[in-house]
Order: structure tokens, then C-alpha cells, then sequence
């Protein structure tokens, strides 16, 4: 047990999270704890910053891809058809919270799979509707869990969008490591991952449902007192063409930056996008989600760091150590090791390939069927999605319920979510990898 504990994986998550909840911005606490992981492995500093350097490219498709997203949003923003629809969504909910719990979820469920726009949305969307959250009281601890909800249930159980690319990447590296499976049956096997994060959604928008009070401060670009024409124009019918094209183009191709770029493109030549504009579309949407980009690139230097140490391996082999036999014991540390990786990495995406080499070999020799090691596979990589301070699914809730400065990261979005959405995961997922 003192192995495990003392991992430089294992100490290097803690400090980061204790940084995180100090308030060192997340960058800096990430490539804190990655030095210490190098350094309690043995290696030198410029053999650390060359690691981290080095793994920026494991995320560089993705910080590309929000980026290139958040100018997409920024585009859609300046149409107004972000604010026709906010405008629509108001009307619509009224004074009724629970619709717009709603109407929250339905919007992240939609952004993953029909509009892949994933997170860049809730910096436009959101903003827009603090006015009318704070008129009803509501606890935005409670729109940060029912969005982490929509965010992340969809692609770990449905093959669209998001999912696609999720469960492609859960095949290709168990196939890879010697359990072959097909793309179209991996999502059979994560449906008891789907019931839990249904228990975890009632069970947030339970315990935060009381009242809770905030000052009604300006938020930048946001007039409450404009007119708005509510009436589709050509801009409209453009943008709806660009979102057509992302979603093709991240199927298609299985890229989100083409999709996004490809987006862009159709706004620009239909006109949405003035050329005299592009350059301050660019920056909007820098500004939007450049924040996020530059935490997904860190913590691919930060997962490169893990993987040079080998500290993960030797986590491994000391929990099998220990739990001997035991098939029930193996599955739960074995969830509880992708919980301690992905909180550091910030990505179920890019947590897979690291787990699944280990996982595999190990659950072929433990007798866990291929359905069971997929949902084992899935539920450890996703854990840490749901809390992390680096997670995209944590980092864009915070963008858009923080407009106004008064959502803090980390205990309004990263404690919630984590406790309410890891602790039934951690269930679910040891219960179907016991059935399977």
C-alpha cells in the first residue's frame, strides 16, 4: 500500500489538486506536478521540460480543435444567432427553473453529437442567461453538474459525434493490445456508465436546489435592454449551413479541427464572416477558449511526463501486489488507478492509450471478458473527465457560469461534479465490469 501511496503519479495528482485549490491558475499547477513526478522518478530538469515540450502534440489536435471552435462560436455570436436563441430559451422557460435544468442539459446533450461544437457554445449561451439564473435564485453549482451531465454522458454512450471518436479510440488501442473489438460494439458495454451518470444528474439537481443568492453584476458585451430581430436572416441560413458542415466534417474525416476549420470557411464564403472581421473573430475566439487550448496542451506535457517515468506501470504491478486474486479487488483499484491518472491529464480522450496497455494484458489474465475490460477501459479513463481542473467538461462550464466572476472553478464546478458524478461512475463501473 505505502508503494501506491508514495507513486510520483499518485503525489503529483494530490499536489496539483491542492494547488488547484489554493487558486494557482491550473497551467502552473500542472507543470508543477509534473516536475515533481520527474523528479521523484529520477530525471533532470531539462529532461522534464523536454518531455512536456514534447508531449504538447499529444493535445494539439484538440487545443487546435476548441480554438478553432471558439472562433466558430465567436462567428455564431456575431450573427446574433446565439442571441436569438438565448432570447427564444428565456421565453420559452419563463420563471420555471426546472426547465431550464432542462433545456441546460438538452443544449450540452446536442453540442456533443447533432452540433459538435462541444464546450465553445457555453461562453456564448451561457453569459446570456446569468440575468435570468440569478432573478430565480438558482445555484449555479447546480447548471455546472446538469451540464457536465450533457457534456460527457452522450459521447461515452452513444457513437455519434464526440462518441465516435471516443469509442474508435477505446477499440483501436484494446485491439492494438491484443482484445479485438469492433467500433459499433463498444457502446452495448458502457450503458451501466450511462445509468450511473443518470443517478449522479438527479442527484445534483436534488442537492442543489436550494436558493442561492448573487449580485447582479454587468457582464462584458452582454445588454439586456437591446432590441433584437428575432427573424432569420441570410447570416442565419449560413451559419446553419457552417454547422451542417462541422458536423460532417468531424465525421467524415474523424476531425474536429477540418470540421471546425471547414465551419469557417462556409460562414466566410457565404458572408457571416466579413473578411474586414476575421481578424477580430479570430481574437474573440482566442479569447473565448484559448484558455482552454493552452490547459489541453499543458496536460499533454503533463501525460508525456507520466508515461517517460514509467510510474504508472509501477503503480500497477504494486496494486496487483497486493490484491493477489481477487477479481473484485483487482476491477475497483483498477478504476481507482484511471481516476489518479486522468485528474492529472484532464482527458478520458487521451487517458485511454495509457490505461489500455496496462488494462488489457492484465484483465486477459484476471478472465474479464471483452465487454467487461471495455467498460473497465471506459470508466477508468473517464473518472477524472468529471472534476478535473484541467478537464474540457469542467473548464467550459466555468467559462460561461463565470462571466460575471462569481463562479469560482474549482469548488463550483470542480467539487460538485467530481462528488457527484465519480462516486456513482466508481459504482456503476465495478458493477458492470463484474457482470459482463
Amino acid at each position: 500500500m505505502l508503494e501506491i501511496i508514495t507513486n510520483p503519479v499518485t503525489i503529483g495528482v494530490i499536489i496539483m489538486l491542492g494547488l488547484c485549490v489554493i487558486k494557482v491558475n491550473v497551467i502552473i499547477a500542472l507543470l508543477i506536478s509534473a516536475f515533481v513526478i520527474g523528479f521523484m522518478s529520477g530525471m533532470a530538469p531539462d529532461a522534464i521540460m523536454s518531455a512536456i515540450i514534447t508531449g504538447l502534440n499529444g493535445n494539439g489536435t484538440n487545443a487546435l480543435a476548441y480554438l478553432l471552435l471558439g472562433c466558430f462560436a465567436a462567428a455564431l455570436a456575431n450573427t446574433g444567432l446565439a442571441t436569438i436563441l438565448s432570447r427564444k430559451i428565456t421565453t420559452v422557460v419563463g420563471n420555471r427553473k426546472w426547465v431550464l435544468l432542462l433545456t441546460l442539459v438538452i443544449c450540452a446533450c446536442i453540442s456533443g453529437t447533432i452540433i459538435p461544437v462541444h464546450i465553445a457554445y457555453i461562453p456564448i449561451l451561457y453569459p446570456a442567461l446569468i440575468p435570468m439564473m440569478n432573478k430565480m435564485r438558482m445555484d449555479r453549482r447546480q447548471a455546472a453538474c446538469v451540464t457536465e451531465f450533457g457534456l460527457v454522458a452522450m459521447y461515452i454512450t452513444f457513437p455519434i459525434g464526440y462518441g465516435l471518436i471516443f469509442q474508435g479510440i477505446i477499440a483501436d488501442n484494446m485491439t492494438a493490445n491484443g482484445m479485438a473489438i469492433e467500433l459499433m460494439e463498444v457502446w452495448p458495454h458502457t450503458i451501466p456508465l450511462f445509468i450511473g451518470m443518470i443517478f449522479a444528474l438527479v442527484a445534483s439537481w436534488w442537492f442543489f436546489r436550494k436558493p442561492r443568492d448573487y449580485e447582479d453584476l454587468p457582464i462584458a458585451g452582454l445588454d439586456e435592454t437591446a432590441q433584437v430581430d428575432m427573424k432569420l436572416n441570410k447570416d442565419h441560413i449560413v451559419s446553419l449551413i457552417a454547422i451542417a458542415g462541422v458536423l460532417f466534417g468531424q465525421l467524415y474525416w474523424d476531425s474536429m479541427p477540418l470540421g471546425a476549420l471547414i465551419g469557417l470557411v462556409i460562414m466566410m464564403l457565404g458572408g457571416a464572416i466579413k473578411l474586414k472581421d476575421s481578424n477580430k473573430n479570430m481574437a474573440e475566439g482566442i479569447q473565448i477558449m484559448g484558455m482552454v487550448s493552452f490547459i489541453m496542451l499543458i496536460a499533454g506535457g503533463f501525460a508525456t511526463v507520466v508515461q517517460t517515468t514509467g510510474s504508472v506501470d509501477a503503480l500497477v504491478n504494486a496494486a496487483m501486489a497486493i490484491l493477489g486474486n481477487s477479481r473484485a479487488a483487482l476491477v475497483i483499484v483498477l478504476i481507482l488507478i484511471g481516476l489518479i491518472v486522468t485528474m492529472g491529464i484532464g482527458t478520458s480522450f487521451g487517458t485511454i492509450p495509457i490505461i489500455a496497455l496496462l488494462y488489457v494484458p492484465m484483465c486477459q489474465q484476471a478472465g474479464l471478458s471483452v465487454g467487461a475490460t471495455t467498460c473497465l477501459i471506459a470508466c477508468a479513463a473517464f473518472l477524472g473527465d468529471a472534476g478535473s481542473p484541467a478537464s474540457d467538461s469542467t473548464l467550459g462550464p466555468t467559462a460561461g457560469l463565470n462571466a460575471d466572476g462569481q463562479h469560482d472553478h474549482i469548488w463550483d464546478t470542480c467539487v460538485p461534479t467530481f462528488l457527484f458524478y465519480n462516486i456513482p461512475l466508481i459504482i456503476a463501473g465495478f458493477i458492470g465490469t463484474m457482470v459482463l
